[in-house]
């Protein structure tokens, strides 16, 4: 090797070294040195600028400017009034409509949650393990819902509250029952037929996700497993293939949570706004109805900040449980 190559690769290592060397102590040595290295990557910081920029007016602004709202009695015609804690208190001891919300939005995310999560990587582990050209079409199969908006729509005909509906049409020839059942606007039979419809509709992005996931897994992996003395497929199953695949899984699992917490358009396009005795109200109902019906925009803020910390505390649930996957 020339003195060329020598001199370039000890140039490049203590380059590295350079970027890899922290300040022992105190703040304002960190910060120079984070200055610094701002400095020497700033061409890649000027990239990345436009797209921080956009984040930050369309994401994180609207976020914070909603939290600030939250302390305040806001009716977009005043000045918004500073008022404390005083929607806080209100929502959960006054509102007895955003107790009911609460409950059943946990009911729909304690269930279409774990649950879709769970059967999309069941599904397209499944799906993975077939020919290719069948694998492309049951993939299709599996991601069609999630394409077409307003796929629900086959589930209204199905569960349909007269005679003709398939479901009631059944039940009656079988002798199960004598008048129709009101699928989506009784009380009694609402929240389960709407979970199911649900999850029927969450095995979507996420088992798209996971079938990228799968397909990107190294196959050496499984030979060298192999040769190590792994016994079966479970095990092949927790200590390469899902341990390979986090990243799917941290963004499956991200997806499943907004879905879940954020159930509303469906339940609405099926059973109306608001339900039957507010039998599937959930929080995002809550929020349309003091957000864009009675534009009680502070109350309003106060209840998606709730919605966006319980997304928040089950995004760090699951990214811990997700790291203990393989263990």
């Amino acid at each position: 090797m020339g003195h060329g190559h020598i001199n370039a690769l000890q140039n490049m290592r203590k380059q590295l070294q350079s970027n890899k060397t922290t300040p022992a102590v105190g703040a304002r040595g960190y910060f120079r040195w984070k200055w610094q290295e701002a400095k020497r990557e700033r061409l890649m910081y000027l990239f990345v600028l436009p797209y921080v920029f956009v984040f930050f007016l369309f994401t994180l602004l609207p976020v914070i400017i909603s939290i600030i709202l939250s302390f305040t009695n806001f009716n977009m015609i005043r000045t918004p009034e500073f008022v404390g804690i005083s929607n806080y208190l209100k929502m959960f001891l006054k509102d007895e409509i955003f107790t009911k919300a609460l409950q059943n939005t946990f009911i729909f995310a304690a269930v279409t949650g774990p649950v879709g999560y769970i059967l999309s990587f069941a599904f397209a582990w499944l799906i993975n393990e077939l020919p290719q050209k069948l694998r492309a079409f049951m993939t299709l199969i599996f991601y069609g819902p999630s394409i077409s908006g307003n796929a629900y729509l086959i589930w209204a005909v199905f569960f349909s509250g007269d005679s003709y509906g398939f479901v009631n049409g059944t039940l009656r020839q079988m002798g199960l029952i004598s008048e129709p059942i009101q699928w989506f606007t009784d009380a009694n039979y609402m929240i389960p037929v709407l979970i199911v419809v649900m999850l029927w509709m969450s095995l979507g992005t996420s088992f798209l996700a996971f079938r990228a996931g799968l397909q990107g897994i190294d196959k050496s992996l499984f030979e060298a497993a192999a040769v190590d003395g792994l016994r079966n497929r479970w095990q092949e199953l927790w200590y390469i293939t899902l341990p390979s695949m986090r990243p799917q899984l941290m963004f499956g699992a991200v997806m499943s949570i907004t879905t879940a917490f954020g159930t509303g358009d469906v339940i609405t396009q099926l059973s109306g706004f608001p339900t039957t005795d507010y039998a599937a109200h959930t929080l995002v109902h809550h929020l349309q109805d003091y957000g864009t019906v009675r534009f009680e925009m502070g109350y309003a803020s106060a209840i998606a900040t709730i919605l966006f910390l319980m997304m928040i505390a089950c995004n760090i649930v699951i990214k811990k449980l997700i790291s203990k996957v393989g263990e």
